[in-house]
């Protein structure tokens, strides 16, 4: 049991996935792949849209974006994980633990107004083909991956802040495998009513205002698409979003399962779950989301392929 505030306290000792030791051989074999392939998957997007001239359109800029995202919510968490589920003390320093809850904080904030942004360009390219390279000038697809940037680490940065008015008493003792907001706020023995407020406040402008840009562009999308005589046509144009509205179901799911859910004795259990999803299993999904789904991203590797296989 230690007291005092935050700066008082040296480490925490995290409980982690799961106390069983073969569960945790386990589990390192099975996320370690998975950690592997979401780092190669978004570094082959990143190299394959840098290399092909005929695909730096605003719509893989933004996807360019999303995979530098992926690889750093996914690196803030999964090595410290992956390393702990080997180790007997699964202890964390206090500079450690603030900067993984800035950076994890940051990193998620960022991505889900950069779905709104991608959201937007996908609305001006179905309902407004003709004035899509007017629109969505570089200019303009810079200004909004700017600003999501901006807004999420600006999000994270109070949240952090927050944390200093806070007290611990002990025990030092966290019942997951990352530092999150939430977590830490339990470990608190002082009021944090403030801390909830400016939490609820700050979370609700990101995340609903960012689904509210998603769920409005997605609606004249759809009527849009409504509107289209032909089936190919319409195919087409839907086929443009699917792969965007498979990323933001993923993404708004586990978070809003962990908003609505009900509190239980289970809870605890469940958010290591969702954020072993969230963190580790998404990334991973999102760059296979957008080869399979999309026609000219398989033809590009194709060529890729080819090009190579050529050489050798």
């Amino acid at each position: 049991m230690r007291s005092g505030n935050w700066s008082t306290v040296t480490e925490f000792i995290m409980l982690g996935l799961t106390s069983d030791p073969n569960l945790q051989i386990l589990l390192f074999l099975l996320l370690l792949p998975v950690y592997i392939f979401t780092l190669l998957g978004n570094i082959s997007i990143l190299v394959i849209v840098g290399c092909n001239t005929h695909l730096p359109t605003p719509m893989y800029f933004f996807l360019t974006q999303l995979s530098c995202l992926d690889l750093m919510y996914s690196s803030v968490i999964s090595p410290k994980m992956l390393v702990d589920l080997l180790s007997k003390k699964k202890a964390i320093s206090l500079y450690g633990c603030v900067t993984q809850v800035f950076f994890f904080g940051a990193t998620g904030s960022t991505e889900f107004i950069l779905l709104a942004a991608m959201a937007f360009d996908r609305y001006v390219a179905v309902c407004n083909p003709l004035l899509y390279t007017v629109t969505m000038t570089n200019r303009t697809c810079m200004h909004l991956v700017a600003w999501s940037y901006v807004a999420g680490f600006m999000h994270s940065l109070i949240h952090a802040g927050c944390l200093h008015r806070l007290t611990c008493c002990g025990p030092d003792i966290m019942n997951h495998f990352v530092c999150d907001y939430p977590v830490l706020l339990k470990l608190s023995c002082t009021d944090i009513s403030i801390n909830d407020l400016v939490r609820f406040v700050f979370a609700s402008l990101v995340v609903l205002s960012s689904l509210i840009v998603i769920l409005i562009s997605y609606a004249f999308i759809i009527l849009s698409i409504l509107k289209i005589r032909t089936t190919a046509k319409r195919w087409t144009a839907a086929s443009t979003c699917i792969s965007h509205f498979t990323c933001v179901f993923l993404s708004y799911g586990t978070i809003l399962f962990m908003e609505l859910r009900p509190n239980s004795s289970s809870s605890e259990e469940q958010d290591k779950v969702v954020a072993v999803i969230s963190t580790v299993v998404i990334p991973a999904l999102n760059p296979l989301i957008y080869s399979l789904r999309n026609q000219e991203m398989k033809e590009t590797v194709q060529k890729m392929y080819q090009k190579i296989s050529h050489q050798w």
